[in-house]
């Protein structure tokens, strides 16, 4: 193979119990999961703010806006519900620049992903213990969820992953509420198919396993589970002069016009059989 091995990941579970949350902050998390799941199925008609930069770089300025949301928080808990973003991937168009503090904690010195794990995890458990937020990241890679699956509270799959199959597949796991973004073109046709994809049981590899997901139906139990309904959708603009493909397959110039909220309602039905 064309590449060198420089060392070998470290096991998640040592991870985990190296820089381990509290039983305080579990329960915390377990209490937001559940807000959260119950605003995106409408049982909590509050609106879901998930709000911050899209790259966190240093743990003090992150923690530091975190901090600052907590007032805010407070003041508007009647109607809004607050998840910071700390996104410690950052994505590249072309591979090329800087990927985030996962990749290199020290913009300054060369990439480090065991190190870089550390800083993620060491990041979102000062932010949760300070401000009481649990938070968002993006999953840029599918191998390291399993470093920080119990600390996030909402994970978003980007623009240029979302027609990726393996992060698809590996949300259709998840036991948290999730956003599959429309990529870079703005096509929602490429979000509302990757939404179906993790609403369903699959059966594939992931991190050295072959494993086998539920979706939205548990066996075990009989029933729905609510996380893999907790797939939503964050909009993003385009590079491109379309916007996106709407419902009837044209393309729209902006999501301002073209697509009303009746027809975007339509697709999100159709992509997703278990709403009703």
């Amino acid at each position: 193979m064309s590449f060198s091995y420089l060392k070998k990941m470290p096991d998640p579970d040592t991870i985990k119990s190296e820089f381990a949350l509290t039983p305080e902050m579990k329960a915390l998390k377990a209490d937001r999961d559940q807000q959260i799941a119950d605003i995106i199925t409408g049982k909590d008609d509050r609106v879901l703010a998930i709000i911050g930069p899209c790259s966190a770089d240093n743990e003090d300025s992150v923690c530091e806006y975190v901090n600052r949301l907590t007032s805010v928080q407070e003041k508007i808990k009647d109607r809004v519900l607050i998840v910071p973003r700390i996104y410690t991937n950052k994505p590249r168009t072309t591979g090329s620049g800087y990927k985030g503090i996962a990749s290199q904690p020290d913009p300054t010195k060369a990439p480090d992903m065991v190190e870089g794990l550390i800083a993620m995890r060491k990041m979102h458990l000062r932010a949760i213990r300070e401000s009481g937020f649990t938070c968002a990241d993006e999953m840029l890679y599918p191998e390291n969820w399993p470093y920080v699956e119990d600390l996030l509270s909402y994970v978003a799959i980007g623009a240029r992953s979302v027609e990726d199959q393996h992060h698809r597949l590996t949300v259709s796991g998840f036991d948290v509420a999730s956003g599959m973004k429309n990529p870079t073109s703005g096509d929602f046709s490429v979000m509302l198919n990757s939404v179906y994809a993790a609403q369903h049981a699959h059966h594939f590899t992931f991190s050295g396993y072959e494993v086998q997901s539920f979706g939205a139906y548990d066996p075990a139990r009989g029933c729905q589970q609510a996380w893999q309904l907790c797939t939503e959708l964050p909009l993003r603009g385009s590079g491109s002069p379309f916007r996106y493909v709407c419902i009837y397959g044209s393309c729209q110039s902006g999501y301002d016009r073209g697509c009303q909220p009746l027809q975007l309602q339509q697709a999100v039905q159709a992509a997703d059989p278990y709403r009703p």
